[in-house]
């Protein structure tokens, strides 16, 4: 039995199971990291060795650009204008993709790569629930250049650090808020690396 990690009764979304205090009974883990740390790659191996089920925000996001539904252009218009997808928009895609997956055998959702900053986790928990466990991927800034720069060769040394510089700006407070309010580990890249 997964005991609920609230303290506090919270929001209520959609269709998903809740405990008395309005909690996400079921449990779900968050994969953090910086772009090109390695999250799509540890995410599957979790699948492959505990069968969690995997949940990619920005493959959601991506997923219904491409649908053309009238949620697309909510999301299309913030991009063009370079900011970033309303945090309203991704926890709809998350529950979703979460109502979706229950009674599928799903014991645990590993949600990869949400939220990015304080005030989408804050809302996040306000409206899902707070996290069994927080993994953050520590990876340096170089190896995410290099990995990001060979990913897409079109993309501009610029453009790549300054990803990295504001994925770094938001880790420090996104590190003490789950360090004070959930479990939080910190994986090294390294050690990942030599563990296959």
């Amino acid at each position: 039995v997964v005991r609920c990690p609230c303290t506090e009764p919270r929001g209520k979304l959609g269709t998903l199971p809740r405990c008395e205090n309005g909690c996400l009974t079921q449990p779900f883990l968050l994969l953090q990291g910086g772009p090109g740390s390695g999250k799509g790659t540890q995410c599957e191996k979790l699948v492959q060795k505990y069968g969690f089920t995997h949940i990619c925000a920005a493959e959601l996001v991506r997923n219904e650009l491409a649908s053309a539904s009238e949620r697309s252009l909510l999301i299309r218009e913030p991009l063009e204008r370079g900011d970033p997808v309303p945090v309203d928009i991704v926890l709809e895609l998350l529950k979703d993709a979460m109502a979706a997956h229950l009674g599928e055998d799903t014991k645990v959702f590993l949600i990869e790569g949400y939220p990015q900053e304080v005030k989408q986790g804050e809302e996040f928990e306000r409206r899902i629930g707070q996290p069994h466990l927080v993994i953050c991927m520590e990876c340096s800034a170089d190896t995410m250049t290099s990995r990001l720069l060979q990913r897409n060769p079109d993309d501009r040394a610029e453009a790549v650090t300054q990803r990295i510089q504001t994925y770094y700006q938001a880790l420090v407070a996104m590190t003490a808020h789950y360090e004070k309010n959930t479990q939080l580990h910190k994986v090294s890249l390294t050690l990942l690396s030599e563990m296959g």
